[in-house]
């Protein structure tokens, strides 16, 4: 008899939701049109799923008038709001893949994404928090200022045509977001349904670009079956149903926000809620409240500053049932809290990857407190999953340590444009290689215990070293530069840069991280800087981040927290 092996696949009574989104958005349409389909507290906004349903399809024909053809791009650059939201449905309407665009992004990241995609059109808010967008896209396309809308051409960025404000705007190259709507009078509706028809549920309809290793992001490429499914059995194992109100404070261009907060609504027919741009905590409980929301999303630390908030107790939080933590390990007292001070006692754990559209992994409403804290879940429905040995490619025993690897319906169709990353991800089986490193137990629960390369994850977010160093190599005074993470008590995880510097060159703390403020994420910029040339290296000259880790604990007194 041989010994159990780290292999499980999703079983369920429910099948797949064969059909792209435009088609599923009509159809909870036509059931559950008078229904709550968005709230944006912020924004003073609430709309019904007939109300969503006019304002989706006049910005789709509005695109379809412009010119956007099945399969264009077009990149969203903004926080949370109900334009955020239809413009996703609209290009999934009308057939255009959606690129999303991280709002922290800054010049450099965000010209690398329209140049790779071929983005043709541009969503974008004019500004959030101190990211003024409008100036930013006008320093990398200075005809914004004299072109006319739709008009723009850039030597730089081939396809980029169109660049749309979600409100008004002051450069006369971009079109004011009324003015754009109004475009839907040269479109009819036929011609809408036309294009819907012409959609198959294995087309690309979203592009997430995710940091790489190589120094680049790599934008994971999903289709409407992808997304779609992934959706809804998130909210179906949540036990979702048409009564249910999300409160959404985690971005909605990551899948956290688009897949498993918008989908997840609409293909239950509930209600997703937007409490403000980005994640304010107070915001959050004073919608849980005003909303009587039943589910709220976050990773840990979004919750961990909402019960930390000293007017916590002046928020009536009665009507929450369930919700999803993801993103990184939740403590044992912060998951207690979650469950007696916030009255969320079916709350969630939930783990995926961009790449796999994104979860694949969700404990369940009776899952056990202590699986819900020391694992990410069992299984999602329709979706395999095996622990291998990374060298030898064998199915790993139970309780043995191992490269996690996904296979089914939400495995990403490949990185745009990157036929050699797509190949060294998702092998000739189909299987997803996630760069996890995993342990499934006797019952099929999975525990994440660390990473096969040295990506970091600051609060919720993966940071790649490779892409900060290539960054941090373009400074003049910078001769060798090598970043890892050291242990962080509220972040999780903070970045650390090594950097030796050239000859007779002189460059302090504040000029490394000035250099990077407005070029790359805030998320990305590092928390510490260390000058020396004594990288630790194998005797064949490899740089040893476990070591500069371990250095870089003990010399920046971090010993405690390396240890909780």
């Amino acid at each position: 008899m041989t010994a159990a092996v780290s292999y499980a696949s999703g079983p369920s009574h429910k099948a797949l939701l064969g059909m792209p989104i435009g088609t599923l958005f009509d159809d909870i349409v036509a059931r559950h049109g008078g229904r709550e389909a968005v709230v944006s507290v912020h924004q003073g906004i609430r709309l019904s799923y007939q109300d969503l349903a006019q304002r989706v399809n006049t910005l789709a024909r509005a695109f379809i008038a412009s010119g956007f053809s099945k399969g264009d791009r077009v990149g969203i650059w903004s926080p949370n709001n109900v334009e955020w939201l239809v413009t996703q449905y609209a290009t999934a309407k009308a057939g255009i893949i959606l690129v999303t665009i991280n709002p922290a992004y800054r010049l450099h990241e965000l010209a690398f994404v329209l140049e790779q995609s071929g983005c043709k059109g541009l969503v974008l808010q004019n500004r959030f928090k101190t990211s003024d967008y409008e100036a930013l896209i006008c320093e990398l396309c200075p005809q914004l200022q004299s072109c006319e809308p739709g008009q723009l051409r850039s030597e730089k960025f081939a396809n980029l045509t169109t660049v749309i404000s979600m409100t008004e705007s002051t450069l006369p190259g971009i079109t004011n977001w009324q003015d754009f709507l109004e475009l839907a009078g040269q479109s009819t509706a036929a011609e809408l349904a036309q294009r819907q028809a012409e959609q198959d549920f294995d087309d690309a309809i979203n592009i997430q670009y995710t940091s790489g290793t190589t120094g680049f992001p790599k934008g994971a490429t999903l289709s409407h079956h992808n997304i779609l499914n992934n959706g809804f059995f998130v909210a179906e194992i949540m036990n979702f149903g048409v009564e249910d109100r999300l409160i959404v404070p985690v971005p909605l261009y990551h899948c956290f926000g688009m897949v498993m907060g918008n989908l997840g609504c609409l293909s239950h027919g509930a209600c997703v809620i937007y409490p403000a741009e980005g994640f304010e905590p107070e915001a959050v409980l004073r919608a849980v409240e005003l909303e009587r929301a039943t589910a709220l999303y976050g990773v840990p630390t979004m919750f961990i500053a909402e019960l930390a908030l000293p007017i916590f107790s002046d928020f009536d939080l009665s009507s929450l049932r369930t919700g999803i933590m993801a993103g990184a390990p939740c403590p044992i007292e912060t998951m207690t809290q979650v469950n007696e001070l916030m009255h969320m006692t079916e709350v969630e754990i939930a783990y995926g990857m961009t790449e796999t559209s994104p979860v694949s992994f969700q404990t369940r409403v009776d899952s056990p407190l202590d699986k819900r804290v020391s694992t990410v879940g069992t299984v999602h429905p329709h979706v395999e999953v095996k622990i291998i040995d990374a060298d030898s490619g064998r199915i790993c025993s139970v309780q043995e340590m191992g490269e996690l690897c996904t296979r089914g319906y939400s495995v990403m169709q490949g990185y745009w444009q990157n036929p050699e990353a797509t190949a060294t991800a998702i092998d000739d089986q189909g299987w997803m290689h996630t760069g996890d490193i995993a342990v499934m137990d006797s019952e099929g629960y999975v525990n994440i215990v660390g990473r096969i390369k040295d990506m970091i994850v600051r609060g919720g977010e993966n940071v790649y070293p490779r892409e900060i160093e290539e960054f941090l190599m373009t400074h003049t005074a910078v001769e060798a530069v090598q970043v890892t993470g050291v242990p962080d008590p509220k972040y999780g995880e903070e970045i650390i840069a090594w950097i030796s510097v050239k000859p007779g060159a002189e460059l302090s703390e504040e000029a490394v991280k000035e250099f990077c403020r407005g070029q790359i994420a805030h998320f990305k910029v590092p928390r510490y800087i260390r000058f020396g040339e004594d990288f630790p290296m194998t005797v064949t000259g490899k740089v040893q981040k476990f070591k500069m880790r371990e250095i870089s604990i003990r010399e920046l007194g971090l010993e405690e927290q390396a240890t909780a």
